[in-house]
């Protein structure tokens, strides 16, 4: 009998197959997401038009013949508001010390500001320098030819780096030669995760992950950075049916009241959305039971953030950790 668990180990590769961890970098809603899953051809990060919709770091695996490139989507540098806003900023840090490859993805549309200049002196201080590949997105969004040569100049002024490459991960533009260069720039070395592995994440943050995506989509500006989405239950009934109790967490009775909305409305709107693509990720018919609650200042509260799966970093981890 063949071992599944070890026969992808012994699996023949190219003499020179290259692997290794991508790090995905940049201030909010610059589209590392959307890259991460326009290459692997799947949605493994959720998306929305807000900024900060990514909270933790979120491992997508790409395997190919020649290569398996490890993305590490990572929450967008921003000045930390609250703690739930600091455990964001440590994920990318972490993240930023662990990886083979950093992809810095910025938003081209926008000029350069502070935090774009304090990334850039991030990378320039680390201990360990690695390769850099800066990914200039939206680029199809800049019509003017010396307005986008303007742009791609002020931002590669901002770190050396090996290569920058104009990219539009929504419509494909550039992402191709973008991943030659991530591949040539990683180290040689065999695959890391079984090549039918796509992400670490478990079934819950991804349910949890996908109800939240509803809400960002569906809600107003004011509400959804006040929201957080925790599967309390997850059982699977003898008839097939999978049962999911999710709870969302704002912080006033009045975000509480907008996301019921008239008659319960916006509620079950979130609900069905949501219930649809779980099905399509578990394919199987799901019950989705939604409750909101209120906490207050959760955001703010460490033991409401340790239960729900933002936990502070530790004083040792904060020491080795670069400041932004």
């Amino acid at each position: 009998m063949t071992d599944t668990a070890t026969a992808w180990h012994e699996e023949p590769l190219p003499a020179d197959h290259r692997s290794g961890f991508v790090i995905l970098l940049g201030r909010p809603n610059v589209g590392k997401s959307t890259l991460l899953n326009a290459y692997l051809g799947e949605k493994i990060a959720i998306v929305s038009p807000k900024p900060q919709t990514t909270r933790n770091r979120l491992l997508g695996i790409l395997t190919r013949q020649d290569a398996q490139i490890i993305f590490t989507d990572t929450p967008g540098l921003h000045k930390p508001k609250h703690k739930l806003s600091e455990f964001m900023v440590t994920q990318a840090l972490d993240a930023l010390l662990e990886g083979d490859l950093i992809l810095w993805v910025i938003d081209i549309n926008t000029p350069v500001g502070p935090t774009d200049r304090r990334i850039g002196q991030l990378l320039q201080q680390l201990k360990e320098p690695r390769p850099v590949i800066m990914a200039l997105n939206k680029i199809d969004r800049i019509t003017d030819a010396g307005q986008q040569r303007y742009r791609i100049a002020a931002y590669t002024a901002l770190t050396p780096l090996i290569i920058a490459h104009p990219i539009s991960a929504l419509h494909g533009n550039g992402t191709k030669a973008l991943l030659t260069a991530i591949i040539a720039n990683l180290p040689r070395g065999p695959r890391l995760y079984p090549p039918e592995q796509l992400s670490d994440q478990q079934t819950r943050f991804i349910v949890a992950e996908i109800i939240r995506e509803k809400l960002l989509l569906l809600l107003q500006n004011e509400v959804p950075h006040a929201v957080a989405v925790f599967v309390d239950e997850f059982k699977e009934r003898q008839n097939g049916l999978v049962y999911i109790s999710a709870d969302i967490l704002v912080e006033r009775d009045s975000q509480k009241s907008i996301i019921l909305g008239q008659s319960g409305n916006m509620i079950k709107r979130v609900g069905q959305s949501a219930r649809k693509e779980i099905e399509q990720i578990l394919d199987q018919k799901v019950y989705l039971d939604l409750w909101i609650k209120t906490r207050r200042h959760w955001r703010r509260n460490e033991q409401i953030l340790r239960h729900i799966g933002y936990p502070p970093p530790s004083e040792r981890k904060k020491k080795h950790l670069p400041q932004f």
